[in-house]
């Protein structure tokens, strides 16, 4: 649990950025209206699309945009629990390290606020946005803090010579959100196989290949690192872990997913790993799905629908329709298909009857899992369904 008075003090220092927090689209958006031009808004959509889908050039253009000071209070407020969320784990896990290196830093919200809260360590805040970094020099002079530096620098090409004892990384790592990650071995397993060559592709598709073996080296013996990517998703989860363990760095505690708001939008994002050089495994990896939001399968509760309803006895649409479907009994199917779809995904749909029941079941190799089960009379839905499926090509 983090403490009251370190979040009232996030609270303050996040003021003092010129930050707001809002729970409502509608009061947010009205803001950003006030306080930026349309031709702002406009520019600034663009630049975050060419971000989403350029080369790092654009992702550094739209970073040097974020930092102008009209734009920056703005842009930033929609983050605002994410920085409570992110900010307040980082801060309280600060412990003994005397030097903390912040890849990534970006203007320096964060690392000022851990600089603030630790006096008596240094800090170096790194990115390769130039107007970044010089907005946070300029709110470190105004805060009077002299335990912190920032250099605009790009580890992709130039790495540091010092070591750190607390590397914190993020969302500075994994910076290619499209990219699906590493797919399962079929379509009704979870499990990834262990190729080394997958496994190579992603780190250098992401980056994070060169970037992890730049920060490793770095790190003071028995140093520590804190990790948070948006790898919620098991096919990017697991390359990660495992880049992360073939760097000798291991748990020190559980991995915890974080869940925070944009505004309104609620974002499921991370785990938020906590790392030491040539720790004791006595923390396993875990490759499982985690936990989900899906009905869990009971044949005693489901209870036949309305005549007229098209509201199925039950419906899944989570990792955890797997297993449901695995219980169920005396399955035969109807028809079903196999097929390799144009992104590298495996795709199988089924439609069949089990036990008194017609179930649709789609499955692939990225995770995703759908389970419903109608009542017999309905079985015209769920052959609808099929098709529209079966008929779907994805790009």
């Amino acid at each position: 649990m983090i403490n009251d008075s370190l979040l009232q003090s996030l609270h303050s220092h996040l003021a003092g950025w010129g930050l707001r927090q809002f729970t409502s689209d509608k009061t947010y958006f009205q803001w950003q209206r006030e306080n930026l031009s349309p031709a702002e808004i406009t520019a600034l959509h663009q630049k975050a699309e060419q971000k989403r889908s350029g080369s790092s050039l654009d992702e550094v253009s739209f970073y040097d945009a974020a930092a102008h000071s009209s734009v920056l209070p703005v842009l930033y407020s929609q983050r605002y629990h994410y920085y409570l969320t992110i900010g307040s784990r980082v801060a309280d896990r600060i412990g003994g390290a005397e030097s903390i290196l912040d890849m990534g830093c970006g203007v320096g919200i964060l690392t000022t606020f851990y600089a603030k809260q630790h006096p008596d360590r240094t800090f170096l805040g790194i990115d390769r946005s130039v107007a970044s970094i010089t907005r946070a020099q300029e709110h470190t002079k105004a805060l009077g803090l002299t335990n912190v530096q920032f250099e605009c620098l790009d580890l992709d090409y130039t790495p540091l010579t010092r070591s750190y004892d607390l590397v914190l990384a993020t969302h500075a790592l994994v910076q290619v959100e499209q990219d699906p990650g590493i797919p399962s071995r079929h379509w009704n397993t979870f499990e990834r196989a262990h190729d080394g060559r997958q496994q190579a592709d992603f780190e250098r598709r992401t980056g994070i290949g060169g970037r992890l073996d730049r920060l490793s080296a770095m790190l003071s013996e028995q140093g520590r690192m804190i990790v948070f990517e948006k790898t919620r998703q098991l096919a990017r989860r697991v390359p990660l872990q495992r880049a992360l363990a073939a760097r000798d760095l291991g748990l020190i505690e559980q991995p915890e997913s974080i869940r925070y708001l944009l505004v309104e939008e609620v974002a499921d994002d991370g785990p938020f790993y906590v790392l030491e050089k040539g720790a004791c495994r006595q923390l396993p990896w875990n490759e499982s799905p985690e936990s989900d939001e899906g009905r869990p399968f009971d044949r005693a509760t489901l209870k036949t629908g309305l005549p007229d309803s098209d509201t199925p006895l039950y419906e899944n649409h989570c990792p955890s329709a797997q297993p449901a479907w695995e219980q169920l009994h005396d399955k035969s199917l109807i028809k079903e298909m196999t097929r390799q779809e144009p992104d590298g995904r495996q795709l199988h749909v089924e439609l069949g009857q089990a036990e008194e029941w017609v179930y649709l079941y789609c499955a692939n190799t990225f995770d995703q899992r759908q389970l419903v089960i109608v009542e017999q009379a309905r079985v015209a839905m769920l052959e609808s369904y099929y098709q529209e499926i079966a008929s779907e090509t994805v790009g």
